[in-house]
């Protein structure tokens, strides 16, 4: 398996960082993304940064929280 990182800065989950997104899983199977200081280091915030992300990349991804990093894999068919 091979593994990207980026980072989640102030602006949050923006189109630019989804199409970001896009352009690693192009390459790479997982991509964690590490959540800065700046852009709210709270649980809640986190739950509802990984939920937009879920959201605009479709269904074939999954996504889960450890610490303050989100790790997100994309399957080869759609999650359930």
């Amino acid at each position: 398996m091979t593994q990207s990182t980026i980072q989640l800065g102030k602006k949050g989950v923006t189109e630019n960082f989804i199409g970001t997104l896009n352009v690693h899983f192009k390459n790479y199977d997982n991509v964690k993304v590490h959540v800065l200081k700046n852009a709210e280091h709270k649980k809640e915030k986190l739950i509802e940064y990984r939920n937009k992300i879920l959201e605009k990349l479709g269904n074939n991804y999954t996504a889960r929280i450890v610490g303050f990093t989100i790790f997100v894999k994309k399957w080869r068919r759609a999650v359930r």
